[in-house]
């Protein structure tokens, strides 16, 4: 008995099948499409590329970064919101391509990594913008800290009682970073020092600061905050904290895998609260501008 021919699957084909004592058959089956590097190299090359994609968080620091690089194309891209253009560096010309997330945390920023890879395929990330200044000396408001290690703070244990015992998660960026970053304090020097960017505040110094970042989902604003100890205790060296870092952080590590080249990253935050009972918006312009300007700064370093 012999079948004519028919599908199995969504692409797959069997052609004359043939059931029984003698029969032949001659089948062909077609797996489906196939993904080659090749194929999928040839269709990227339709795409616009960049060397630095920028991530923000906020109005300010989105407007801080436009107004720094004079980023004047703005591409819409799927529904998605793009600034785009040129900075010279005594390295030479780079592309830039910034975007602000959905919302703060860790899940919308890795979103908008992603919708920067997909995009404009940059080798670099850097995520900028406003944090909470946790050391008393260093991270005043207005200082910048430059990271490139993040302390996620969020895992715990809950043990009986109700007592919590935070676990940090740190995770370091690439070492050509760490390098890049360690000559521009060996040539700005530590701290490296610069003029506020806002207005009224032109004429007052404030330092650029190489340290760590404490990253979670909680908005800190207590002094006695146990987190705060915790963090402190951790590394010294955690000078602020924000609610990006560790998505950011995180979605490098888990797709530094496969063909693809992963991004360099760093994290540029300006001081602008203590993370206290004080904390309010009146510092978020000086310091997204300040940090921004401190990028502008690092980029011959880093590209």
């Amino acid at each position: 008995m012999k079948y004519g021919d028919f599908h199995l699957g969504d692409n797959a084909q069997i052609s004359h099948s043939a059931v029984g004592p003698g029969a032949r058959s001659s089948n062909a089956i077609s797996p489906g499409p196939t993904y080659s590097p090749v194929a999928d190299a040839e269709a990227a090359k339709g795409r616009p590329s960049c060397d630095v994609g920028i991530v923000t968080i906020l109005a300010k620091e989105m407007q801080a970064v436009i107004d720094q690089f004079d980023l004047s194309t703005e591409k819409k891209l799927d529904g998605l919101f793009f600034a785009t253009g040129e900075a010279t560096t005594e390295s030479g010309t780079v592309t830039v391509a910034a975007t602000q997330t959905h919302s703060p945390g860790q899940r919308s920023v890795m979103s908008a990594l992603e919708h920067l890879r997909r995009h404009f395929s940059p080798r670099l990330w850097i995520l900028v913008g406003i944090g909470g200044g946790l050391h008393p000396e260093h991270a005043r408001i207005g200082n910048v800290i430059v990271s490139t290690r993040v302390v996620y703070y969020e895992s715990r244990k809950i043990q009986a009682g109700g007592r919590v015992q935070p676990r940090g998660e740190e995770r370091q960026a690439p070492a050509r970073v760490g390098h890049a970053v360690n000559r521009y304090f060996t040539d700005r020097g530590e701290p490296a020092m610069i003029r506020g960017q806002a207005k009224g505040h032109r004429k007052r110094t404030f330092e650029v600061l190489p340290g760590l970042i404490g990253s979670g989902e909680a908005v800190i604003a207590d002094r006695d905050a146990d987190i705060r100890r915790f963090l402190t205790g951790y590394n010294d060296k955690v000078l602020a904290v924000d609610m990006e870092s560790g998505g950011l952080s995180q979605y490098w590590q888990e797709n530094s895998v496969g063909g693809t080249p992963n991004p360099d990253w760093v994290v540029v935050r300006g001081i602008s609260d203590n993370a206290d009972q004080a904390k309010n918006d009146d510092g978020h312009d000086l310091a997204a501008r300040n940090a921004a300007h401190v990028v502008r700064d690092l980029l011959p370093y880093l590209c």
